[in-house]
């Protein structure tokens, strides 16, 4: 009897199995999947460059006429040939800042309770509240704050510039914060409060972006830093928040988009001025979204021209931001492919 050697099979390198895996035919449902997705892709596409050769079109009357003086001028006087978007980028950019800078640390406290912290029962309760928040029309937050946020912020406005007036962005000119008997209107309609406002408009996108990321961390991963020792703050800081950086990333590129953007609750709340004012405590502010919904109804064809001009340079701003931000997301960890 003769002894057969039976020789172990060799695994197929995943690489090769992958490869064959991709150039297999599809079939007619597939086929038809991937055609759908890269039309809906292509229509994308087409509508965003189809919107920028509006704008471009209808603004290239006003940038013929104004240069590149457009991005360095302050003031906004289409009809005696002086305009520029110097004053309302600044503010535009202000605003956007403020409203990051309060949103993100609240949203990411926000999503870490809900999907770590939070009971199971009273999870959904809580997803449904926020995802409530993000469905409320802008001009309700912007009543909001201005009937009421306003009036209850002035001596939070104060305080800063009290304490904080050596940092020149919190500085209040003309203002004395220390007199009982100031004005309190040098605190109104500001960037400050401005920016408040949108923060609480794009907390709640962030907020369920953030959340997603971190319900999507690995099991494996978090049941390793618990077999190691790590408390709950040490397994979600060493494997929650470095798995869901690229969805903090988005999120928070994604809430600057919107707060770039948003018109009606800043329009009824700032005071519009077109000189750069840093000063974000400080009455005084404008932005692009806001002077164009300010100044549309009442323009010529030159004003109208230079608003869509002002409209294309936040167009422009808007793609830079979210484009970065795919780029981020794609690059990190939570936002790679999957190599399972």
């Amino acid at each position: 009897m003769t002894d057969t050697l039976v020789l172990p099979e060799v695994a197929e390198p995943a690489e090769r199995v992958e490869t064959r895996r991709r150039i297999r035919p599809s079939g007619g449902v597939d086929l038809v999947y991937r055609i759908v997705l890269h039309c809906g892709g292509a229509l994308v596409l087409l509508l965003m460059t189809l919107v920028g050769v509006f704008l471009l079109q209808k603004a290239s009357r006003a940038l013929n006429l104004a240069g590149w003086s457009f991005l360095t001028t302050e003031a906004w006087e289409p009809d005696s040939g002086k305009f520029g978007i110097a004053a309302v980028l600044t503010g535009t950019v202000l605003i956007a800042g403020v409203a990051i800078a309060i949103a993100v640390p609240m949203a990411t406290g926000m999503a870490l309770y809900v999907s770590e912290y939070s009971a199971r029962w009273l999870r959904p309760w809580l997803i449904l509240l926020v995802d409530l928040m993000a469905a409320v029309p802008s001009v309700v937050y912007g009543l909001w704050g201005f009937a009421f946020l306003q009036g209850h912020v002035i001596g939070l406005a104060r305080w800063l510039s009290t304490y904080f007036a050596w940092i020149p962005l919190l500085k209040v000119t003309n203002a004395d914060p220390r007199d009982p008997l100031a004005t309190a209107t040098v605190y109104t309609s500001s960037t400050f409060i401005a920016g408040i406002v949108v923060a609480m408009m794009i907390s709640p996108v962030i907020c369920s972006i953030m959340r997603e990321a971190f319900s999507q961390a690995p099991i494996g991963e978090r049941e390793g830093a618990y077999a190691l020792g790590a408390t709950r703050w040490g397994m979600i800081r060493s494997v929650v928040l470095p798995f869901g950086r690229g969805g903090m990333i988005g999120g928070t590129m994604l809430g600057l988009g919107r707060a770039l953007g948003e018109t009606i609750a800043v329009y009824l709340i700032i005071s519009p001025v077109f000189v750069i004012q840093p000063h974000i405590l400080q009455n005084g502010a404008n932005s692009v979204s806001a002077l164009i919904a300010l100044r549309y109804g009442e323009s010529g064809p030159v004003a109208l021209s230079a608003l869509m001009a002002a409209g294309v340079a936040l167009f422009l701003m808007t793609l830079i931001v979210n484009f970065g931000a795919g780029m981020i997301v794609a690059r990190s960890r939570s936002g790679a492919e999957s190599e399972a």
